[in-house]
């Protein structure tokens, strides 16, 4: 039993539902998964939308599941009854594409508020034990980077959001904290950093994801785009680190009320992630792009809490993950969309 439970606190989850809303796409089906590990019984909550068919079949969801619900976190009804059946929820079902928020406000604050609003009522009137809620590094904006440096944030510093998914994750924050603050439900809130990893695949029009547009633009002969040139700053997180941490702020006690970074800490350039996966593509090239509108220039996360609260570390360092990632995709090729060698598509 003690191999199987590396950390005694995820004991607790033995037995327990836990209810992942979102628990079909990249971080919450690692979630999912890890949780099966541990012992629990996952309930997943998804529109399974997010991703092509290729894709998602490797998510191997309904493997690890103990029940998949194909709905969407707006249907109170749904969510209510899946709640109810709940020891734990994990939210991350949201509309997490920067650029499609932008472009679409009315969807992003559909999925983003209207979901998270209705998630809330019905913990609220559970007997769930404790909630999480995965926010976004995005929330800090440019930050203040002292000196012209990189930015490093802390979970004390002032919020400045400056696109739509940003300020949807912002709201969902202080919602959670009015909501279940002083009530029989425990919360904790969550800011990922930059998550990258297997079998993630970007998404037409969008500009996050960096490393599968990058490694799958090198693989298909084309040039990396450095958005504003690759300065902007990132702290890229594995997810299976992300996930690990994710499952330990729903049982470290000291997490309770608290909103914790999870980052490695460590900034690195948007270019200098392109050479780490251009050293695999001995003729990749890069090409200069406009930076585009509500990215941020980033920084890293101050992640203190996540060692003291969560007792938390990650473990797979970038040029490990991207090695993984590359492999993973030389090893799948079916993984790059038809839509990405489509040069109308490409240059939107």
């Amino acid at each position: 039993m003690a191999d199987a439970y590396p950390d005694p606190r995820l004991r607790e989850l033995a037995g327990s539902s836990v209810l992942v809303t979102g628990g079909g796409g990249l971080v919450g089906s690692r979630i999912v998964a890890q949780l099966a590990a541990h012992g629990a019984h996952p309930i997943v909550l998804d529109r399974f939308d997010a991703y092509p068919h290729s894709v998602r079949d490797q998510f191997e969801v309904d493997r690890h599941a103990a029940h998949v619900v194909l709905g969407d976190v707006r249907e109170r009804a749904t969510v209510r009854w899946l709640a109810g059946r709940a020891d734990f929820v994990i939210h991350a079902a949201a509309y997490a594409d920067v650029a499609a928020c932008t472009r679409r406000p009315d969807t992003a604050f559909a999925a983003n508020v209207h979901g998270t609003q209705t998630v809330l009522d019905a913990v609220a009137e559970s007997p769930v034990k404790r909630l999480v809620f995965v926010s976004s590094a995005s929330v800090y904006g440019h930050g203040d980077a002292a000196g012209g440096g990189a930015a490093r944030f802390s979970e004390e510093q002032p919020l400045t959001p400056i696109s739509v998914y940003a300020n949807t994750k912002l709201w969902g924050e202080h919602q959670v904290r009015l909501m279940l603050g002083g009530s029989g439900t425990e919360y904790a809130i969550v800011r990922y950093f930059s998550v990258y990893g297997d079998p993630q695949v970007p998404k037409p029009g969008s500009h996050s994801w960096m490393v599968p547009w990058m490694a799958m633009s090198a693989e298909t002969g084309q040039p990396l785009r450095l958005n504003g040139g690759g300065r902007q700053v990132r702290d890229m997180v594995h997810v299976d680190d992300i996930a690990n941490a994710t499952i330990l702020a729903l049982v470290a006690d000291q997490a309770a009320g608290q909103t914790i970074n999870i980052g490695t800490g460590t900034p690195t350039s948007v270019r200098e992630i392109a050479y780490l996966i251009a050293s695999h593509y001995p003729d990749a090239a890069f090409v200069e792009t406009p930076m585009p509108g509500g990215d941020p220039r980033g920084g890293y996360a101050d992640t203190r809490r996540a060692t003291d609260m969560l007792g938390w570390h990650p473990t797979i360092t970038l040029a490990d993950g991207i090695d993984r990632y590359v492999a993973w995709l030389k090893s799948t090729p079916g993984a790059i969309p038809d839509w990405f060698t489509t040069p109308a598509t490409l240059a939107a």
